[in-house]
């Protein structure tokens, strides 16, 4: 099993995690079942809290696997392409019935694995939401979202002694798998050492082959889909100016602001994250 099952103006929105009274209309949110993807080394497991409040509120959450992911079999070296890296969720969402949209989330990486299936399947995307996420142009890799904090391709490949060459060094590497204090740094600055220690027990080698690929994102289908970003301010993984300048170059109809969230605001904010996606949910 890949997949875990929980029960043109733009606009700029900062929800503190204090208080943002909101009354909730369930009549007016027309498409109930968001699907959540998680990012690079991440799984299904990552959003357990998000699957919780939005299913308090009547809602239908499922969070997938990833190939190579969470609980998915499939060895991070083998994933070369997106198509096979996204499969799960392209798959789940052909299988829907005919009528039936979803709400999509992506963080991170999963920017771009969304993007790639609104591409794949544009009739089954009611709305998709960018979580601190690449959200790239049409011929743009996901790498080169995090390029210029990590450098280029073959530097940050260089240096790093992290990198996997599963068909051997004269090829291009395979997988990356981060060091904790690494993972603690870039990922985790204001998330509980419970869930720090949940992740580190849970995450795994990152696929290189679909981050290194560049996606071809057409007007007809991925330009059509309403777009929306949320962006983590202390983010250390993509930096608020890096993530400003995603929303400059590919704007969404939406913005939303996330303070003091590191990048995984499922851990660190899970309730300001939840009443953001109610509120994207209720726009018409």
């Amino acid at each position: 099993m890949s997949r875990r099952i929980g029960s043109t103006s733009s606009r700029r929105t900062t929800v503190p995690d204090s208080v943002f009274k909101q009354a909730l209309d369930l009549e007016s949110i027309k498409v109930k079942k968001f699907v959540l993807i998680h990012g690079e080394g991440f799984g299904a497991w990552c959003w357990y809290k998000t699957i919780a409040l939005l299913e308090e509120v009547g809602l239908f959450p499922i969070a997938l696997d990833l190939m190579g992911s969470g609980i998915n079999v499939a060895d991070a070296d083998s994933i070369t392409k997106m198509a096979d890296y996204a499969k799960p969720l392209v798959d789940y969402l052909r299988s829907l019935p005919e009528e039936e949209k979803v709400i999509m989330v992506g963080h991170s990486c999963g920017g771009a694995v969304i993007s790639y299936a609104i591409e794949c399947c544009p009739e089954k995307v009611s709305k998709a939401i960018f979580l601190s996420a690449t959200m790239v142009s049409d011929g743009q890799r996901p790498f080169d979202v995090f390029a210029e904090e990590l450098g280029s391709t073959e530097i940050f490949l260089k240096e790093s002694q992290s990198v996997t060459y599963g068909n051997g060094k004269v090829n291009p590497p395979t997988s990356l798998f981060l060091e904790k204090q690494q993972i603690k740094g870039l990922y985790f600055n204001q998330t509980t050492p419970k869930d720090v220690a949940l992740a580190m027990l849970l995450m795994r080698p990152i696929p290189l082959g679909p981050i290194m690929e560049k996606l071809s994102l057409s007007q007809e289908n991925y330009g059509k889909c309403k777009r929306y970003f949320i962006q983590t301010l202390d983010s250390h993984a993509l930096s608020p100016d890096i993530q400003e300048k995603l929303v400059r170059e590919n704007p969404p109809a939406g913005v939303y602001k996330i303070k003091a969230s590191d990048h995984c605001p499922f851990f660190s904010k899970p309730q300001s994250l939840h009443k953001m996606l109610l509120e994207i949910a209720q726009i018409p």
